[in-house]
């Protein structure tokens, strides 16, 4: 039987993007194992991504081709951030929603 040595490939912040990264390394037939806070009761902390020390220049290739290809993707829609006047407009609702409901109070 022969072993296999995981030797770590990332480090990430969070359980979905470790997962998002065992996804697309699966996709691509390389076996993942994920190491850390990955289903812990707080989902918060570092998980490492660990593969094969075989498969471990692929998988490196294949996340830094992802990263090159997505510096290059354009947004569909141009962002629209709410201006300025929107967002008084919104909170100045919210308070008068809180005084009329205040008042009823008393």
């Amino acid at each position: 039987m022969q072993q296999t040595r995981m030797v770590r490939l990332a480090t990430v912040g969070t359980s979905f993007h470790a997962r998002v990264i065992a996804a697309r390394l699966g996709s691509e037939g390389i076996v993942t194992d994920l190491r850390g806070n990955v289903d812990g009761f707080y989902p918060v902390g570092d998980v490492h991504v660990f593969v094969d020390c075989d498969d471990l220049a692929e998988a490196q290739e294949i996340l830094m081709v992802d990263d090159v290809e997505s510096a290059f993707d354009q947004p569909d829609e141009p962002v629209d951030l709410v201006t300025p006047r929107a967002m008084w407009l919104v909170l100045g609702a919210i308070l008068a929603m809180a005084a009329v409901i205040f008042s009823r109070m008393f």
